[in-house]
């Protein structure tokens, strides 16, 4: 037995050969060059870190220079819509909101309303493109921050509860919904406060107002009236072709939620990184971090 595989590992030995040597001849008789090399295992490199987030992936701007965090800001935007773990950024293709109550009239007189949104959903802040900032100087405390952009489609989808009463029709529904804000143009005031960890500052959000302006609010909602569907229709129908009526009416509520949204998305990078990390340093040339 041991014969016969010793002779199997020589014929084997010898069609290596064999086949080396036919390569060669062939490759003179014809100028073509056969270089036999051993494969390598691919090597998989972990990005570089600065601290607490990745290197040469976001470039690093001077305290109040406006131009390059604008561009900074929108190259993390397209480059990391499903967020970045290691600079504290949520996911921006898919945004939860909490539980939120639009309407909330007081149940007297023939026409009162109430409703309230939950498992709610929007998609869209990663097609935002921030176009102006304000602040972000070396004393994050000496001004207002203002962040300015704008998002061609903003989707809001989620679940409702309606109830109220118009005249002599009850309402007493659930189901989804469905908004579109067109062309949402968007304007963030922010009043921070520092914190001090490892002799560095961090900054906590203290008040975020939001300035939301839209070009037209398309809303879908299904089944208010499950036992017909015609009134269902009609009534989103009055919906649509009143919508700066009924925006204008829910500002105050859409711009609570608004405030909750972008606070959430911009205090957990604020708590992760260190506004002086954020920044070049006075003796550092431009870099990435």
């Amino acid at each position: 037995m041991l014969v016969e595989s010793s002779n199997r590992f020589i014929k084997l030995c010898e069609f290596q050969f064999d086949l080396l040597a036919f390569l060669k001849f062939y490759s003179n008789r014809h100028s073509i060059l056969f270089n036999v090399r051993p494969l390598r295992p691919i090597q998989v490199h972990s990005p570089p870190t600065y601290g607490a987030y990745p290197t040469n992936f976001i470039k690093k701007c001077r305290f109040g220079d406006s131009k390059c965090i604008i561009e900074s800001m929108n190259a993390v935007i397209k480059r990391y819509p499903r967020g970045l773990a290691a600079m504290g950024m949520k996911p921006i293709d898919n945004v939860d909101i909490k539980d939120s109550e639009i309407w909330n009239n007081a149940e007297v007189g023939g026409v009162w309303f109430k409703f309230k949104l939950f498992n709610q959903v929007n998609y869209g802040f990663e097609n935002a493109t921030i176009t102006r900032i304000k602040g972000f100087g070396r004393d994050p405390t000496a001004s207002t921050m203002e962040i300015h952009g704008r998002i061609p489609s903003l989707i809001h989808k989620g679940s409702y509860i309606a109830n109220g009463r118009v005249w002599l029709i009850a309402l007493n529904a659930t189901g989804e919904s469905t908004s579109d804000f067109q062309n949402l143009r968007f304007v963030l005031k922010l009043k921070v406060i520092p914190e001090y960890r490892n002799n560095k500052r961090y900054l906590k959000i203290y008040e975020l107002v939001p300035i939301v302006n839209i070009s037209r609010w398309i809303v879908w909602l299904d089944t208010l009236f499950p036992e017909n569907m015609d009134l269902t229709i009609t009534l989103n129908e009055v919906l649509n072709a009143n919508w700066l009526e009924f925006w204008n009416e829910l500002e105050p509520a859409f711009l609570s939620v608004f405030s909750s949204v972008f606070t959430g998305m911009i205090e957990d990078i604020f708590h992760k990184i260190s506004y002086d990390d954020m920044f070049l340093k006075d003796n550092e040339t431009e870099i990435n971090y």
